[in-house]
């Protein structure tokens, strides 16, 4: 019941914040308290957690529609567990920023919040495919919602653009995940066999690239990810981006490995050209906020190889470096609208010097700006290094492609650190812009400790987030499949 509780909190919360009568103050302080309740609730939850286990924990079974072998069934397993305790953290600093900054009609906004981020919780906790798609498209009402009324200038034609791109994939994983479950008899994961159906392996692959983004899906990214609220771009990239992941490792991996083997060097191509042409086009954005997009998109491209490279290596590397990302990319969000609130823009012609008289800022900037740049030692290094390890066994040209793409990212994040802190100071840097406060350091400060640590213990998770340490035949066995 442990699994539903998560899911439940942050859904309950969204109903009673939009229908409770409050104040702003008494409405945003609720939705934190909601959010820090639910963080208890999942560090609670680590203390008995089994990651030894084949099966998975606190979990919930429910017969939904017995005729059509749909249930309601919920579990996590380790890499699981990972997933929703990153949706679980950066979405309470995600409340807390959204209280922070003041959003008018507050209890619309912080309801929408609460429910995407138990929208998540929910794809992240499924076992069975229907729950998935479920909660895979209930995300999306509050995203949309979030980007176009209180996204940017722009926010009609990111929210349009979004729409478009999103809708198209959902058509596309619906109509894969029906016909799965129709051909199996079963919707349950641990039910359904494998499958050697191209079309049906493809509607989910194009639906979980676009959901990532995956070049050439990527079309809605740079629009979205900078006219919505830098919170909810925080979620978009963090977290959102993760369901992909999740569906990646749990739905396309087990269930198709004719497929799988079949179009394995295409997708690892396509992963390939969206880590480097990422990258690239993160070194040319003209504002914060555009490179911290075209980032995350390379990075994804980076997590995909380690997915579809397929061997143990590869795949913790992918599950580790997917939470590295998610702390990196939401805290540069949350610093680059921290930022923004104090210049009145993210435009790097119109920064810089801002590390003069703000010595938390600049240390913030520079601390989040190495594990960006994978310092050797740190916990991002550990990602990406294993999964550069793990894809090598599928050709030494992904790894060079990957090292290639380490120095790109090197020069971007130097480049956003320098444009920021160091050159001369632009006109929008006013001498009255102070430092960071306490109260943003409460939302910035977890982010980094938790990488900290990581960076400590990468261990952490790369050994506790499959049974045994051993993804691909943990995979194999759960699943008929063999590695």
């Amino acid at each position: 019941m442990l699994t539903t509780a998560l899911i439940v909190v942050p859904l309950a919360g969204a109903i009673l914040v939009w229908v409770l009568p409050l104040s702003r103050e008494s409405t945003s302080g609720l939705a934190l308290l909601v959010a820090l309740a639910e963080v208890g609730l999942w560090l609670g939850s680590a203390r008995n957690f089994d990651f030894s286990s084949d099966v998975p924990q606190y979990g919930t079974t429910r017969e939904w529609f017995d005729q059509l072998g749909i249930s309601y069934s919920v579990g996590l397993y380790g890499f699981q567990f990972w997933l929703v305790g990153l949706t679980i953290v950066v979405g309470a600093c995600v409340v807390g920023y959204g209280a922070w900054a003041e959003r008018e009609h507050p209890r619309a906004y912080f309801g929408l919040l609460l429910f995407l981020v138990g929208s998540i919780v929910g794809a992240f906790a499924a076992q069975d495919l229907i729950v998935f798609y479920v909660f895979f498209e209930a995300l999306l009402i509050p995203a949309f919602v979030l980007i176009g009324v209180w996204g940017g200038p722009q926010r009609v034609k990111a929210t349009l653009t979004f729409v478009i791109y999103e809708m198209a994939g959902s058509l596309l994983m619906l109509a894969s995940v029906v016909a799965l479950g129709i051909s199996q008899g079963t919707f349950a994961l641990a039910e359904i066999g494998t499958s050697t159906n191209d079309w049906v392996f493809l509607g989910f692959l194009v639906a979980l690239a676009v959901r990532a983004p995956i070049l050439p899906f990527h079309g809605w990214l740079r629009i979205a990810y900078t006219e919505a609220p830098p919170e909810v771009s925080a979620l978009l990239s963090g977290l959102v981006s993760k369901t992909a992941v999740f569906g990646f490792v749990w739905i396309v991996l087990p269930h198709f490995p004719g497929p799988v083997a079949d179009f394995r060097t295409l997708v690892l191509v396509l992963a390939a050209a969206t880590l480097t042409y990422g990258s690239v086009l993160a070194f040319r954005q003209p504002d914060i906020r555009g490179v911290i997009a075209y980032s995350s998109m390379g990075q994804m491209g980076l997590i995909m190889l380690g997915i579809f490279a397929f061997n143990d290596l590869g795949l913790d590397g992918a599950v580790l470096h997917s939470v590295n990302h998610g702390l990196v990319s939401a805290g540069f969000f949350l610093l680059a609208g921290m930022i923004e609130a104090r210049a009145g823009t993210g435009e790097f012609s119109k920064l810089g010097g801002m590390a003069k008289g703000r010595p938390i800022l600049a240390t913030l900037v520079l601390v989040l700006g190495m594990f960006t740049l994978a310092v050797p030692g740190s916990t991002n290094f550990a990602g990406e290094f294993s999964i550069l390890a793990g894809v090598f066994d599928r050709g030494w040209g992904y790894a060079a492609i990957g090292v290639l793409a380490m120095v790109l990212a090197a020069l971007y994040a130097l480049r956003l650190i320098s444009a920021i802190l160091h050159e001369r100071r632009g006109g929008a840097v006013r001498d009255d812009a102070g430092d960071l406060v306490s109260g943003e350091l409460f939302l910035l400060v977890p982010l980094v400790v938790i990488l900290a640590v990581l960076t400590a213990w990468p261990a952490g998770i790369t050994e506790r987030s499959f049974p045994e340490n051993q993804p691909t035949t943990f995979i194999g066995s759960q699943q008929e499949l063999a590695p």
